[in-house]
Protein backbone atom coordinates (compact mmCIF):
# COMPACT_ATOMS: atom_id res chain seq x y z
CA UNK A 1 0.00 0.00 0.00
CA UNK A 2 1.60 3.45 -1.18
CA UNK A 3 1.76 6.43 1.36
CA UNK A 4 -1.11 7.87 -0.42
CA UNK A 5 -2.92 5.55 0.46
CA UNK A 6 -2.15 4.54 4.08
CA UNK A 7 -2.88 8.48 4.61
CA UNK A 8 -6.26 8.09 3.15
CA UNK A 9 -7.16 5.38 4.47
CA UNK A 10 -5.73 6.67 8.20
CA UNK A 11 -8.17 9.58 7.69
CA UNK A 12 -11.41 8.33 6.17
CA UNK A 13 -10.08 9.76 2.95
CA UNK A 14 -10.77 13.63 4.67
CA UNK A 15 -8.27 16.03 5.17
CA UNK A 16 -6.57 15.69 8.84
CA UNK A 17 -7.15 19.07 9.63
CA UNK A 18 -10.10 20.29 8.12
CA UNK A 19 -12.43 17.10 7.01
CA UNK A 20 -12.93 18.14 3.72
CA UNK A 21 -12.84 16.04 0.79
CA UNK A 22 -12.03 17.84 -2.21
CA UNK A 23 -8.56 17.99 -3.63
CA UNK A 24 -6.15 16.09 -0.91
CA UNK A 25 -2.34 15.64 -0.99
CA UNK A 26 0.21 14.12 1.27
CA UNK A 27 1.88 16.93 3.12
CA UNK A 28 5.25 16.06 4.56
CA UNK A 29 5.35 17.98 8.32
CA UNK A 30 8.79 19.88 9.08
CA UNK A 31 11.43 19.46 9.61
CA UNK A 32 11.13 15.98 8.58
CA UNK A 33 13.34 15.10 5.03
CA UNK A 34 11.69 11.88 3.53
CA UNK A 35 8.22 11.07 3.44
CA UNK A 36 6.64 8.05 5.73
CA UNK A 37 3.74 7.43 7.34
CA UNK A 38 4.55 8.78 11.16
CA UNK A 39 5.88 12.43 9.34
CA UNK A 40 3.09 12.97 6.77
CA UNK A 41 -0.59 14.04 6.98
CA UNK A 42 -2.97 13.74 3.95
CA UNK A 43 -4.68 17.57 3.71
CA UNK A 44 -6.65 19.56 1.29
CA UNK A 45 -5.62 22.32 -1.22
CA UNK A 46 -7.02 25.13 1.51
CA UNK A 47 -4.82 24.09 4.31
CA UNK A 48 -1.85 23.51 2.28
CA UNK A 49 -2.24 26.52 0.15
CA UNK A 50 -2.42 29.06 4.23
CA UNK A 51 -0.01 26.37 5.81
CA UNK A 52 2.33 27.26 2.57
CA UNK A 53 1.64 31.21 2.82
CA UNK A 54 0.70 31.90 6.52
CA UNK A 55 0.03 35.76 5.37
CA UNK A 56 -3.43 34.40 4.15
CA UNK A 57 -4.34 32.55 7.19
CA UNK A 58 -8.48 32.54 7.05
CA UNK A 59 -8.61 32.58 10.93
CA UNK A 60 -12.18 31.30 10.81
CA UNK A 61 -11.32 28.15 8.52
CA UNK A 62 -8.89 27.27 11.23
CA UNK A 63 -11.61 26.66 14.23
CA UNK A 64 -11.53 22.98 13.18
CA UNK A 65 -8.37 22.51 14.54
CA UNK A 66 -11.14 22.24 17.55
CA UNK A 67 -12.02 19.13 16.38
CA UNK A 68 -8.42 17.88 14.59
CA UNK A 69 -6.11 18.66 17.68
CA UNK A 70 -7.30 15.40 19.60
CA UNK A 71 -6.34 12.92 16.70
CA UNK A 72 -4.07 10.26 18.42
CA UNK A 73 -1.79 10.81 15.41
CA UNK A 74 1.32 13.01 16.31
CA UNK A 75 1.91 14.56 12.65
CA UNK A 76 -1.96 15.61 12.71
CA UNK A 77 -0.75 17.00 16.67
CA UNK A 78 2.33 19.27 15.28
CA UNK A 79 0.41 20.39 12.49
CA UNK A 80 -2.80 21.44 14.85
CA UNK A 81 0.19 23.05 18.03
CA UNK A 82 1.82 25.22 15.49
CA UNK A 83 -0.99 26.69 13.45
CA UNK A 84 -2.52 27.67 16.96
CA UNK A 85 0.59 28.68 17.87
CA UNK A 86 0.57 31.06 14.76
CA UNK A 87 -3.40 32.19 15.61
CA UNK A 88 -2.47 32.36 19.56
CA UNK A 89 -3.16 36.43 19.17
CA UNK A 90 -7.22 34.97 18.75
CA UNK A 91 -8.59 33.94 22.20
CA UNK A 92 -10.77 30.54 20.84
CA UNK A 93 -7.00 29.32 19.43
CA UNK A 94 -5.21 30.30 23.29
CA UNK A 95 -7.80 28.88 24.80
CA UNK A 96 -7.46 25.49 22.38
CA UNK A 97 -4.00 25.50 22.61
CA UNK A 98 -3.98 25.82 26.42
CA UNK A 99 -6.17 22.64 26.34
CA UNK A 100 -3.54 20.93 23.83
CA UNK A 101 -1.54 18.29 25.21
CA UNK A 102 1.48 16.70 23.73
CA UNK A 103 3.92 13.98 24.82
CA UNK A 104 7.17 15.05 25.04
CA UNK A 105 9.04 14.04 21.98
CA UNK A 106 5.46 15.25 19.81
CA UNK A 107 6.27 18.46 21.59
CA UNK A 108 9.82 19.03 20.32
CA UNK A 109 8.62 18.18 16.73
CA UNK A 110 6.06 21.00 17.07
CA UNK A 111 8.54 23.22 18.41
CA UNK A 112 11.38 22.41 15.89
CA UNK A 113 11.06 24.41 12.54
CA UNK A 114 12.78 24.27 9.52
CA UNK A 115 12.29 27.70 8.37
CA UNK A 116 16.04 29.39 9.03
CA UNK A 117 14.34 32.99 8.88
CA UNK A 118 12.64 31.77 11.92
CA UNK A 119 15.77 31.32 13.67
CA UNK A 120 17.34 34.97 12.51
CA UNK A 121 14.32 36.85 13.40
CA UNK A 122 15.15 36.91 17.49
CA UNK A 123 12.47 39.01 19.67
CA UNK A 124 13.69 41.88 21.54
CA UNK A 125 12.71 43.61 24.62
CA UNK A 126 12.56 47.96 23.90
CA UNK A 127 16.42 47.56 25.09
CA UNK A 128 17.34 45.26 22.57
CA UNK A 129 17.56 42.37 25.02
CA UNK A 130 16.83 39.19 23.78
CA UNK A 131 13.73 37.46 25.26
CA UNK A 132 12.94 33.82 25.72
CA UNK A 133 10.04 31.53 27.14
CA UNK A 134 9.80 31.73 30.23
CA UNK A 135 11.85 34.88 31.21
CA UNK A 136 10.23 37.67 33.34
CA UNK A 137 9.74 40.90 31.86
CA UNK A 138 8.27 44.38 33.13
CA UNK A 139 5.48 46.50 31.24
CA UNK A 140 7.01 50.47 30.85
CA UNK A 141 4.34 52.02 29.92
CA UNK A 142 0.34 51.76 31.06
CA UNK A 143 -1.69 49.13 28.30
CA UNK A 144 -5.52 49.60 27.67
CA UNK A 145 -5.87 45.64 27.35
CA UNK A 146 -9.11 45.70 24.50
CA UNK A 147 -11.85 42.89 25.26
CA UNK A 148 -10.73 42.62 28.75
CA UNK A 149 -11.53 46.07 30.35
CA UNK A 150 -9.05 46.48 32.52
CA UNK A 151 -5.09 48.81 32.32
CA UNK A 152 -2.24 46.52 32.71
CA UNK A 153 -0.17 49.15 35.07
CA UNK A 154 3.10 50.24 34.30
CA UNK A 155 5.42 48.29 36.02
CA UNK A 156 3.51 44.92 36.48
CA UNK A 157 5.61 42.15 36.44
CA UNK A 158 4.63 39.69 33.57
CA UNK A 159 6.18 35.63 34.75
CA UNK A 160 6.74 32.79 32.79
CA UNK A 161 6.16 34.61 28.98
CA UNK A 162 5.78 32.69 25.95
CA UNK A 163 7.14 33.49 22.66
CA UNK A 164 4.41 34.19 19.45
CA UNK A 165 5.56 33.23 15.44
CA UNK A 166 5.68 37.33 15.14
CA UNK A 167 9.31 38.74 17.11
CA UNK A 168 7.33 41.88 18.14
CA UNK A 169 4.73 39.72 20.42
CA UNK A 170 4.82 37.62 23.33
CA UNK A 171 2.30 35.92 25.58
CA UNK A 172 2.19 36.23 29.26
CA UNK A 173 -0.57 36.48 31.77
CA UNK A 174 -1.70 40.32 33.43
CA UNK A 175 -4.20 39.93 36.14
CA UNK A 176 -5.05 36.34 35.68
CA UNK A 177 -5.69 36.92 31.72
CA UNK A 178 -3.41 35.57 29.27
CA UNK A 179 -2.72 38.32 26.92
CA UNK A 180 -0.75 39.28 23.77
CA UNK A 181 2.07 42.02 24.59
CA UNK A 182 4.13 44.12 22.15
CA UNK A 183 8.03 43.70 23.03
CA UNK A 184 8.45 47.65 22.32
CA UNK A 185 6.30 48.46 25.74
CA UNK A 186 8.52 45.50 27.86
CA UNK A 187 11.81 45.38 29.29
CA UNK A 188 13.28 41.99 30.65
CA UNK A 189 13.62 41.32 34.19
CA UNK A 190 17.09 40.12 35.78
Amino acid sequence: MSIEQSLSQRGNAKCELCASENNLTVFLVPPAEETNIDNSIMICSVCKSQIENPDTLNVNHWRCLNDSMWTPVPAVQVMAWRLLKQLSTEFWAQDLLDMLYLDEETQQWAEATASESDEVSSTLDSNGNVLNTGDTVTLIKDLEVKGANFTAKRGTAVRNISLTSNPEHIEGRVNGVRIVLLTKFLKKSN
